[in-house]
């Protein structure tokens, strides 16, 4: 069996609601996911709740419930979000399921027996906001950074995984593999923070301190680190331990926020691998923040954003568009709603939501509801379709390359020739003429703005899945299941019946009213 096209999000916290950075993530490997199921890969799609951990455990406490009853809360809001979202991931991973539990632990015991785990004791700085040991290298100007929330000096026995003795076969596997991370530009974030010495990983947790974990199996009187626990996710859902194994593993891609790379993913993943002997997974796929007002967004701020306002005003698409389209893969990008709605307004509804509202009026007006025949091919058309060979030349490369935003760019700058060529031709002039000739035109017209519109959406099927789909049924278009052959411009929608004048993006002020 052919190995799968296995892709992962990261899996996200459950110590809050899902965010814009939680769903954006989500859309953006949705958009990778079902690009490569169009170009006829086998995808499999994981994405899941990180659910233990000292957090979880407070935040029960506060709550007067059990851990898990938190848990379950929020797995129904993250899951939630990605069913809103039109998330198409074939797996859910959620760290408290038996399946992972099994893995987490023989992962350990095989490392323990490998010689790469050890008892000893520790006295330092414990940040209680990370869940993890920190040292005063991360200080700034003598105090310790916001982010660590309250430090607190702890003596403390505990199990700790061998980290220093993979730190140079970590920097030359970084060094001589470009591709490993991307943007490249990561990487140098990756090699700096290895310019340094690297501390043995804490991996385990007192019983008494923290009973929210995975338990040692050969120790049960310490449980998991979360960040340990949470990054075997990955091969626990490859199907670890079992024949799937090979069919999945190794992921071809993580999909991960920068605040994320260093160290979890990029250092302590590729060693606990390595020292597994295990493969290394092929490729991070490291995206931004969002930023309001030059600042990430945050929920110890206040300055977030709930994606299901914004799903439940404008639909999913229009949220997934808007996230691809200002986003460029690897940077921050800022969020306004002044920005969304601008964006709403002139690309969606102006420039793809009135071209087919045009197309389907005139089509029911004149040529009785059906794409009529392309049967002249001058000026107008020839400039319409060599501008459609030059969109699509760029088009591939740029999903190809994870230029989203440049791809939506490219897309909509053809929606705006359609548009120019449809005011060259004027059908709603030519409409009024008895001249065979300009019957002809005007059908020519309609026929090269249906096809124009069919291979405008065929790219717009990964970032927009619904609306493409609709737009597809309107202008008689068949279900699209891959790209061959849907790229080349042809007469496929000859005959085909035009749906109802129909508004794909309301307006505000329309849907208030």
């Amino acid at each position: 069996m052919a190995k799968k096209f296995y892709i992962t999000t990261a899996i996200d916290y459950a110590n809050g609601s899902p965010h814009l950075g939680h769903a954006y993530e989500k859309v953006l490997t949705d958009v990778l996911a079902r690009y490569r199921r169009l170009q006829g890969d086998e995808v499999h799609f994981v994405t899941g709740l990180d659910e233990h951990g000292q957090k979880v455990q407070m935040s029960a406490r506060k709550a007067g419930l059990e851990p898990q009853a938190i848990c379950d809360q929020v797995a129904v809001e993250f899951q939630g979000l990605c069913q809103r979202l039109e998330i198409s991931n074939d797996d859910y991973i959620r760290t408290t399921e038996a399946r992972h539990k099994k893995v987490v632990q023989s992962v350990l015991q095989d490392l323990y027996d490998r010689g790469e785990i050890y008892k000893a004791e520790y006295a330092g700085f414990y940040s209680q906001r990370q869940e993890q040991f920190v040292t005063e290298k991360e200080k700034v100007d003598g105090e310790w950074p916001e982010i660590y929330g309250e430090v607190e000096e702890v003596i403390e026995t505990n199990y700790f995984f061998k980290l220093a003795q993979h730190q140079d076969w970590l920097v030359d596997t970084i060094e001589n593999n470009e591709a490993f991370i991307y943007p490249r530009f990561r990487s140098a974030d990756v090699l700096q923070f290895l310019k340094e010495p690297l501390n043995d990983l804490c991996i385990s947790r007192p019983r008494e301190r923290l009973q929210w974990g995975i338990e040692l199996p050969f120790d049960s009187e310490y449980v998991t680190y979360v960040w340990f626990d949470a990054l075997v996710n990955y091969i626990t859902a490859a199907g670890y331990g079992t024949d799937a194994y090979a069919d999945h593993w190794p992921a071809d891609f993580h999909v991960i926020g920068k605040d994320i790379l260093v160290p979890p993913h990029a250092v302590y993943w590729p060693i606990m691998l390595h020292a597994l002997g295990l493969e290394l997974p092929r490729h991070f796929l490291v995206h931004g923040w969002w930023l309001s007002s030059g600042a990430k967004m945050s929920k110890s701020t206040g300055a977030v954003v709930n994606p299901l306002d914004l799903i439940e005003q404008h639909g999913a698409d229009a949220f997934r568009y808007f996230v691809t389209r200002e986003m460029n893969v690897g940077q921050d990008s800022e969020f306004s709603l002044e920005r969304f709605t601008a964006r709403y307004n002139s690309d969606l509804a102006n420039d793809l939501g009135n071209l087919l509202s045009r197309l389907l009026n005139m089509g029911g007006r004149y040529t009785e509801g059906r794409v009529p025949a392309a049967t002249i091919d001058e000026a107008p058309e020839q400039e319409l379709k060599q501008l459609w060979e030059s969109t699509v030349k760029e088009l591939i490369p740029l999903y190809d390359g994870f230029q989203y935003h440049r791809a939506l760019e490219t897309i909509f700058s053809f929606l705006s020739g359609i548009n120019r060529y449809a005011e060259t031709r004027a059908p709603w002039k030519l409409a009024k003429s008895e001249d065979p000739a300009d019957r002809a035109a005007l059908e020519t017209s309609l026929a090269c703005m249906a096809e124009a519109l069919r291979l405008s959406v065929v790219l717009l099927t990964p970032v927009m899945p619904t609306i493409s789909e609709k737009v597809r049924a309107l202008i008689g278009d068949e279900a699209l299941t891959g790209l061959d052959g849907q790229l080349d411009w042809g007469d496929r929608l000859e005959g085909k019946t035009l749906g109802e004048k129909t508004i794909l993006f309301p307006r505000p002020e329309r849907s208030a009213g």
